[in-house]
């Protein structure tokens, strides 16, 4: 039995009336949204040498133009430094990264693509974009007023996480 949105707020409405629930429209809607691209993109991967967030790891290295770090890594993709930690051990163990100690930091090392990398990347990445454009294709007009929608929706977020 699936509740609404509309129906699971009139129950938090009435055990505790002082709640805020209207969050719950926005988020739900994103978790619906993430579900249906994750869906979407799943049958590519039956098999695949890579998983999705594999993928989105070695995208920033494919076409770096000097080694990474894990913690940059970390920002730029706005994920815990254990997560990427942990994906990119993974990564190595298969021979899709290499990690090298840093010469200028030694707490640190240098990540780079292998060629192993660098091919199952290409194999795959232009296959998920081709998925997602055939996904998002009905958008049409409305895509540029939805990506400004998002924008803001990501900026608000990151200056919230960021008083932390």
């Amino acid at each position: 039995m699936s509740l609404s949105t509309t129906d699971v707020r009139a129950q938090w409405a009435a055990h505790n009336p002082g709640l805020d629930t209207s969050p719950m429209e926005l988020i739900v809607l994103l978790k619906r949204v993430t579900a249906m691209l994750d869906r979407a993109i799943e049958p590519l991967y039956d098999g695949a040498p890579l998983t999705p967030p594999e993928v989105d790891m070695l995208i920033p290295l494919r076409h770096a133009t000097e080694p990474a770090i894990a913690r940059r890594l970390a920002q730029t993709m706005g994920l815990s430094r254990a997560g990427v930690s942990k994906t990119l051990a993974k990564l190595e163990k298969r021979g899709f990264i290499q990690r090298t100690p840093n010469p200028a930091d030694r707490r640190t090392a240098l990540v780079t693509i292998t060629p192993a990398g660098a091919e199952a990347v290409d194999g795959l990445f232009p296959r998920q974009l081709a998925a997602e454009v055939e996904l998002l294709a009905g958008l049409g007009e409305d895509r540029t007023w939805v990506m400004g929608a998002l924008e803001r929706l990501a900026g608000v977020m990151e200056g919230h996480l960021g008083r932390g």
